[in-house]
């Protein structure tokens, strides 16, 4: 049986910007990506604590050190600049594999640095 279990995730970390006018994806530090094991064009579930909204969308490598999390595209109409959102990454396996999985977890302080 193959599921799909939590491979990494960013815990509460702030939107920095939202640029409406861009093709679409997620910029994220690369410190952060590092951390939670993500990678460029990589699929995420991003989750608003401030407003519920729940969307997928890809990572795009932001600048390193930056702290920047910015949504682009439409993702950008569904966060503000200041809210606090889970960035969740997935991985596929079979049973016995995700029995033994530990996923990565990052908890950046309030300015997305990681602690």
């Amino acid at each position: 049986m193959h599921i799909q279990v939590l491979k990494s995730k960013i815990h509460r970390v702030k939107i920095t910007q939202a640029e409406l006018n861009y093709v679409g994806s997620i910029t994220i530090d690369e410190d952060l990506m590092d951390a939670a094991n993500l990678i460029e064009n990589e699929k995420v579930q991003i989750v608003n604590v401030n407003n519920g909204e729940r969307l997928e969308t890809y990572v795009i490598k932001g600048e390193r050190g930056s702290g920047q999390v910015c949504l682009n595209g439409p993702a950008a109409r569904k966060a503000q600049v200041g809210d606090v959102v889970i960035i969740i990454s997935y991985a596929g396996m079979e049973l016995e594999e995700a029995k033994q999985h530990k996923p990565v977890l990052v908890f950046p302080d309030d300015s997305n640095n990681i602690i």
